[in-house]
């Protein structure tokens, strides 16, 4: 009986044994599956954010931008997420009111507080860029300019982001940038690829940059830019055209047309039977226009159009001056100009005039074939198949559409054969083309990486605990394999 008592006792005991380990197994296996889905579930992106005004000649832009918070390349990944059109002019038309100008901008950032998460709002840096309206204001009238930037300070500076600045970029850093969104978004900033030129057409200025040879620099200096991307170095041509953005141009050629002070003038760049009273001072208000005012008793003149294309181009290249270049090659205003390399991307108004003209996939013939056929057209016809377009701006395309080939063939030297290297864009990748995202990129580098999210254990803790968990598994299969047969052995023993 004692025996039995004990044989009863040893297998209470290995039973209690073998329950401990069957619960720590199981334990284990939970623990092994949990860590494994924790291990390999994917991982949190952490983004963030920043924000850049365009503040042009004819209207101001907000874009919103957001790039992850670790970095590629030591360059945060920079991606456009939404765009706002601010209502109204330009800062620079507020200077008769400069209060005005921050109070425009307040709808637009009211957007984005409301789409920037609300824990980022104090880490999002905040900039303002204004471009050639200001560069002319501030010419004009330096004590109204700062006026202007200081309303627009002082609302930035209310708004719940890291407002970093308002200024006044120069017409280099708008071409740089501009080239550096172009070959950042098409991927072109990478080893061993080539490069895409930039061309932008605003409303007061316009801007070419291409990477060129060095050798240049000796000749204009203040024509050379140099970048590091990517760990690559660009020398980068860049010059930029105050007073050659389309609307300005349009005040030179009429001035130039209303020299005479005659009542009335016939210009070939508008469409027959277009007819409209204009204000001397609305064309020699500008200090693009360098001429005075005709010495007239009237207030007034009427503009009629007579829609002669091979006309307007006579009009428009007596805008330009061809000589007197003391370079090797210039483009014109004897401005220094490198022969042209690469693909070229076309954006601004480049883009939004040769779209509406339909000119943007035709050769250089067929597209001045296409606009003598568009400016011969009666304005009647014109605004009949046109009847949501603005007149205003309905009324110029065909002086702007003459003013771009003229600019782009004449001007920059480009010929029947390169023009089939102009790519005429709007966006690229989601992203508008345009000089404030390279701005932003630029000052992306400004801004410290976090650390990213990491797995709940390192890659040589995790497979630590795999092989220790495995070989648990091991030693207890094989004990139960071993102690199987021990409470048989004793049992058969004790009943012989």
């Amino acid at each position: 009986m004692a025996e039995q008592r004990e044989i009863k006792e040893n297998n209470a005991w290995h039973k209690a044994v073998i329950l401990f380990i069957t619960v720590l197994v199981i334990t284990a296996i939970v623990a092994l599956v949990t860590t494994a889905v924790l291990q390999n579930q994917p991982l949190l992106q952490k983004y963030k954010y920043g924000i850049v005004l365009d503040a042009g000649s004819s209207h101001t832009a907000v874009y919103i931008y957001e790039w992850p918070a670790e970095k590629e390349n030591d360059t945060g990944r920079v991606q456009q997420t939404h765009a706002c059109k601010v209502k109204g002019a330009g800062i620079s038309s507020y200077s008769v009111f400069p209060g005005q100008a921050g109070a425009s901008l307040k709808s637009c950032m009211k957007e984005a507080e409301s789409l920037i998460p609300l824990r980022r709002h104090h880490e999002t840096p905040l900039y303002l860029g204004a471009t050639a309206g200001m560069r002319l204001l501030r010419m004009e009238n330096q004590s109204l300019s700062d006026l202007v930037l200081g309303s627009v300070e002082e609302a930035l500076r209310s708004s719940p982001f890291s407002y970093q600045g308002a200024r006044i970029i120069t017409g280099q850093e708008e071409g740089a940038f501009g080239w550096v969104t172009v070959n950042y978004l098409s991927d072109r900033l990478k080893q061993g690829s080539g490069t895409t030129g930039a061309l932008d057409l605003g409303g007061a200025s316009t801007q070419i940059s291409f990477v060129a040879n060095q050798d240049g620099a000796e000749e204009s200096a203040e024509n050379a830019v140099t970048f590091r991307l990517y760990g690559n170095d660009y020398f980068l041509y860049t010059h930029s055209f105050l007073c050659y953005g389309k609307d300005q141009v349009l005040k030179l050629a009429l001035s130039q047309q209303t020299q005479s002070g005659d009542s009335s003038v016939l210009d070939p760049c508008f469409h027959p039977g277009y007819s409209v009273d204009r204000d001397y001072s609305s064309v020699y208000s500008s200090p693009c226009v360098m001429t005075g005012k005709p010495l007239v008793s009237r207030d007034s003149f009427t503009h009629i159009g007579t829609g002669n294309a091979s006309q307007c181009q006579e009009v428009v290249r007596r805008i330009f001056n061809f000589s007197g270049c003391s370079f090797s090659r210039c483009s014109f205003n004897g401005v220094y100009q490198p022969p042209l390399q690469g693909p070229f991307g076309a954006f601004s108004a480049f883009y939004f005039v040769m779209n509406f003209l339909n000119l943007t996939s035709d050769s250089l013939e067929r597209s001045r074939e296409k606009l003598a056929l568009y400016c011969s057209t009666p304005w009647t016809q014109i605004k009949q198949q046109h009847p949501d377009v603005k007149e205003k701006y309905l009324a110029e395309y065909c002086f702007s559409g003459s003013y771009i080939l003229s600019l782009l063939t004449d001007g920059y030297n480009f010929t029947s054969d390169t023009w089939t290297h102009i790519t005429f864009i709007k966006k690229i990748s989601g992203s508008d083309a345009g000089w404030t995202l390279g701005y932003m990129l630029n000052l992306t580098n400004m801004i410290p990486a976090e650390a990213p999210e990491t797995p709940p254990l390192p890659h040589a803790g995790y497979i630590t605990l795999l092989f220790f968990i495995s070989l648990l598994l091991f030693f207890f299969l094989l004990f139960l394999s071993l102690r199987s047969r021990w409470p048989r052995c004793n049992s058969q023993t004790q009943i012989i």
